[in-house]
């Protein structure tokens, strides 16, 4: 019952899957610095190393702050020149690609350097498979951490003085961000150095499939999600209900990871592995070009392997857990009926934490599905844009007075 249950989940969740290639370089902006070092170990890892992209001011003047963007799943940096560019009036901006995604993952990162030197278009289909390392995370929350001390680092030199440090996280990007905050901050001077986060569609809830297709998708989704929830956690529940709700994680936990698992084995996941499948696009944004540049876009991840999928909702699961702890100050930004990132993950977090500081704030886009808020059409693109600043601002005067 649980084979044939995962495998309609499959066939409803999937889209086509279909050869996918890059004929132009990775669309680069800003100054490129490298990061070949393990933070604290001073050892090089070339092979491990992450490209670190820096915009300043261009007016002769020093920044108020630096600010470093984290862009979502399967996407990249090189996306986010426009908003780079809108932040670099004021701020020292940086970005990079995490691991399996954009320039660091090695085909993608092949591909380019081929067409830098003149080849015809790459065939990079099997990108995804550079996901073959993430089990969950870490690796994800590594690369954070190490953009953040070069991003300190740098940013301290910008006029030798400590500015304040900002995030911009972009969903699944949000996730790693706050997860990693919850465990380093306090014991890392760096990490000490953010004043603030920026939480854009953030990764706080699992998808929930729009239309038809839902039907069938989201009660195995939520069967998954509440599975992993309970699993071995008992929680404030009459004693009946911990027991059925034991029993239901019990039988479903170990089934499902071991399907997970065996379908992202060499050669099964070359067709098991899901496509991104056509309606992610509509939800995106609600701008027509865009759309179109996202379905031609050859630097998007178009696959996802199961294993990495069912880790991440493991993180979801896990960060819920201990999300009323973390303390850093946030402005969140969510679309009340997007269903990639669900607005419940969302307003549970607001619950838990908007009263751990007193200048956390958050909008709630009240009539909008889209996913990728600094991606949408005028005037609401510019509105959040302006408001993210005014709130980056009022931090700064924050910090400024605590000072005084």
């Amino acid at each position: 019952m649980h084979r044939i249950c995962l495998l309609l989940m499959l066939g409803v969740l999937s889209g086509c899957v279909q050869p996918q290639y890059v004929d132009k370089p990775y669309p680069r902006w800003g100054e490129e610095y490298s990061i070949t070092e393990l933070p604290g170990t001073g050892n090089a890892v070339a092979s491990d190393s992450l490209l670190l992209r820096v915009m300043t001011p261009t007016e002769e003047r020093p920044p108020v702050g630096c600010l470093l963007l984290v862009h979502g799943m399967n996407e990249y940096i090189g996306r986010y020149e426009d908003v780079a560019r809108f932040f670099s009036r004021q701020y020292m901006v940086a970005g990079f690609d995490f691991s399996a995604h954009g320039l660091s993952n090695p085909v993608l990162h092949q591909a380019d350097a081929k067409l830098a030197d003149g080849a015809d278009k790459q065939d990079v289909s099997e990108a995804y498979l550079a996901q073959v390392a993430l089990d969950d995370l870490e690796p994800l929350r590594r690369d954070l951490d190490r953009a953040i001390k070069k991003t300190v680092q740098i940013c301290d030199a910008q006029d030798k003085s400590k500015k304040p440090v900002f995030i911009v996280a972009h969903s699944l990007g949000a996730l790693v961000t706050v997860s990693y905050a919850l465990q380093r901050y306090g014991a890392d001077e760096s990490v000490d150095r953010i004043a603030g986060v920026v939480l854009l569609g953030p990764g706080f809830a699992v998808s929930e499939v729009p239309g038809w297709r839902g039907w069938l998708a989201n009660p195995l989704i939520r069967l998954s999600f509440h599975a992993e929830t309970h699993f071995l956690h008992p929680h404030d529940e009459p004693l009946p209900v911990l027991l059925f709700n034991q029993l239901v994680s019990l039988l479903t936990v170990p089934i499902l990871d071991g399907a997970f698992e065996v379908l992202s084995w060499p050669g099964i996941r070359r067709f098991a592995t899901p496509a991104s499948p056509d309606w992610v696009v509509e939800y995106l944004t609600d701008s027509a070009q865009e759309r179109a540049r996202l379905r031609s876009d050859g630097w998007i991840i178009r696959r996802s392997l199961l294993r990495y999928v069912k880790g991440i909702e493991n993180e979801i699961v896990q960060f819920r857990r201990h999300m009323d702890r973390f303390f850093l100050p946030y402005y969140l930004i969510f679309s009340m009926h997007d269903p990639i990132t669900p607005a419940w993950g969302s307003k549970n977090f607001i619950d838990a934490t908007v009263h751990n500081h007193p200048d956390n704030a958050y909008q709630a886009l009240q009539q909008s599905r889209y996913h990728q808020h600094l991606f949408l059409t005028e005037p609401l693109r510019s509105r959040l844009l302006h408001d993210i600043d005014q709130w980056l601002a009022g931090r700064i005067q924050s910090l400024q007075q605590e000072e005084e």
